[in-house]
């Protein structure tokens, strides 16, 4: 490989992995264009990640093969179960009238199946590709929203979620954790990681999918 492994695998993934930060509801966010309905749906399924990201973060804690690496990660679960992403959720879904017991939807469900595989396995590599892509695909599409950003703010506070200098710094970690891991791989193992990452970026592409209005000619 001439460039980092992250970047192996995620050339790898095309053109699913393109097809995510391009994707029109992602670009319907940033604009504050995407329908309430829409917006509803897509984060009553996004908040139902929270418990299995959650998990998954906690496994990369317990897994991680060096305390430099388990630090970040045990940092940015506090982040995640106490500070303004589940704040969000509570006050966004309250405007869009929208519940935080949704029953997940069938591409919700099959990503939870996805973390909660390789979280059982404690492999720490495939942790890490999971957590990686989850995260790099929102820097991927939120960094692309231009300036000003939406008014209101269950659009501006999302796009801010992921986008910013300390969550690039977090999406860096896990690219670097991706390259240290990925360095002097065999073959075998490489594929392995690939396919895990894949699945990953197509389950991405096919949640944004899910909740893009039908016949706009765009989804």
């Amino acid at each position: 490989m001439t460039s980092g492994f992250s970047e192996w695998l995620r050339e790898r993934s095309e053109p699913d992995w393109t097809a995510v930060v391009t994707h029109p509801f992602a670009e319907a966010i940033t604009t504050g264009a995407v329908p309430d309905a829409a917006l509803r749906r897509y984060l009553e399924q996004d908040f139902r990640f929270v418990d299995s990201f959650t998990a998954l973060l906690g496994a990369a804690v317990a897994s991680a093969d060096t305390f430099e690496a388990r630090v970040p990660y045990g940092r940015f679960l506090g982040q995640v179960a106490t500070t303004e992403e589940k704040t969000y959720f509570h006050r966004a879904l309250a405007e869009l009238g929208g519940r935080l017991d949704a029953p997940p939807e069938p591409v919700t469900a099959a990503f939870r199946r996805l973390m909660d595989e390789v979280r059982a396995r404690q492999d720490y590599l495939l942790i890490a590709a999971v957590l990686c892509v989850a995260e790099w695909c929102y820097l991927g599409w939120a960094s692309r929203a231009g300036e000003p950003l939406p008014e209101r703010f269950v659009h501006r506070e999302w796009i801010e979620l992921h986008e910013g200098a300390e969550f690039r710094a977090w999406v860096a970690f896990l690219r670097g954790e991706l390259d240290r891991l990925g360095a002097g791989l065999g073959e075998a193992r490489r594929e392995e990681v690939l396919g895990v990452f894949r699945r990953a970026v197509e389950l991405e592409r096919a949640f944004f999918d899910a909740f893009w209005p039908a016949g706009t000619g765009d989804g």
